[in-house]
């Protein structure tokens, strides 16, 4: 299966509950983090919610 990384770029200070919630699911508490997640939809969504805040390469 595909793997796509997850890198958090911007800070979550300021985001809504939800988007800070979103992303603590993909693993990314602070600046700099990392996570390597499958390439589905439910990833896909997921990042799609906080596209402004991280940096996605496969």
């Amino acid at each position: 299966m595909e793997q796509i990384n997850v890198k958090l770029v911007k800070s979550l200070i300021g985001c809504k509950k939800d988007q800070i919630a979103t992303a603590h699911s993909l693993g990314l508490k602070k600046i700099g983090d990392c996570s390597v997640q499958p390439d589905n939809a439910q990833t896909q969504g997921k990042v799609a919610k906080i596209i402004h805040l991280v940096e996605v390469s496969k």
